[in-house]
């Protein structure tokens, strides 16, 4: 039996089930051709002269790397021209990126962090891009980048397509269009994302969590209680030994909750309560949360369902607590009790 491609699959997500329209399929092609596209340059490592410092910050304050930059541009150049976008948001940039008049504009909002865990990037451990895809509202104001910033803030959970790109030992490229999750792996001799896993379920309960332990002195109370209760182990109220894991790529350490369970979680902090949080909500947090309940799992500030938080601008940052199921809801239970 031939494999299934990506393109295989999202026409058949368009033709067979009507759950995605034909430009929608169309700019998901055309986002993982980006995605692609970053794989190879990041693949090329020291070779292509793309590691270290830009010498530039983002809109966040944060130093930029070269493969930031590149990535950044990579995906705006990709998705521009094709008619399927009225215009696209980025983490790297203060402001939406509006489709030049030159080209047709469609109905959708494209939103990315366009690589993830760059801090990793010159220890070559694995990075990834995060996407996620809105209507554009009827009569938004695209006239101005200003002005086009209101379409964008949109609940998560009005989100109709969102995923991953994984760059390790294999480039994965992990997507759901509300249809749960789906998984392609890249053929690097043919150039295709061919999917290898599909309906991804993540376990209800684990003994995993990935936390950064460094900030466990800033955080509010209620964690201070979650984390005990889990390093407690067996003799503790769960009942339960627990590993830690944290890669300081939340690509990676959310890949390895799709695979086999655990939680995530970058809590609120004293450091970042002023910024509302560390991980941003268009960027990280509602994309991975809709791929996170689409394969069965939660997804909370702790005292919010992040999917249904309304945005009030294009930069706003959340506390993020996600994963398995039943382990979001141990850690929502200490924020209520």
């Amino acid at each position: 039996m031939a494999r299934r491609t990506l393109a295989r699959y999202l026409i058949e997500e368009q033709r067979d089930k009507g759950i995605i329209t034909g430009d929608l399929k169309l700019l998901l092609e055309v986002v993982a051709r980006a995605c692609k596209a970053i794989s190879i340059t990041i693949g090329k490592g020291g070779l292509g002269g793309v590691l270290g410092e830009a010498g530039s910050d983002n809109i966040q304050g944060e130093a930029q790397k070269k493969l930031d930059v590149l990535s950044n541009e990579i995906l705006l150049e990709a998705n521009e021209w094709g008619g399927h976008l009225a215009a696209m948001a980025s983490e790297e940039m203060d402001l939406p990126h509006l489709v030049p008049h030159r080209f047709p504009k469609g109905e959708y909002l494209l939103i990315f962090d366009p690589l993830d865990g760059s801090s990793n990037i010159d220890v070559n451990v694995s990075i990834g891009t995060i996407f996620s895809v809105l209507k554009c509202p009827e009569g938004a104001d695209l006239s101005t980048q200003q002005a086009a910033e209101k379409a964008f803030l949109q609940p998560g959970r009005a989100q109709v397509a969102a995923g991953y790109a994984v760059y390790g030992p294999t480039t994965l490229l992990v997507l759901s269009v509300g249809d749960g999750v789906a998984v392609f792996t890249l053929d690097r001799e043919q150039g295709q994302f061919v999917l290898t896993q599909e309906n991804i379920r993540i376990p209800e309960e684990s003994n995993e969590f990935a936390i950064n332990m460094a900030n466990q002195r800033f955080w509010e109370a209620p964690m201070q209680g979650h984390i005990a209760n889990l390093l407690a182990g067996k003799q503790g109220p769960l009942g339960k030994d627990y590993n830690m894991r944290w890669v300081a790529s939340m690509v990676a350490d959310v890949h390895r909750i799709m695979t086999r369970g655990g939680t995530f979680m970058y809590p609120m902090d004293e450091k970042m309560r002023a910024k509302g949080g560390k991980l941003r909500l268009l960027y990280e947090a509602n994309p991975m949360a809709y791929l996170i309940e689409q394969a069965g799992g939660g997804a909370s500030t702790g005292r919010q369902r992040i999917l249904d938080i309304v945005p009030d601008r294009l930069h706003q940052r959340v506390p993020v607590i996600l994963g398995s199921r039943l382990e979001v809801e141990r850690a929502v239970a200490c924020h209520s009790a």
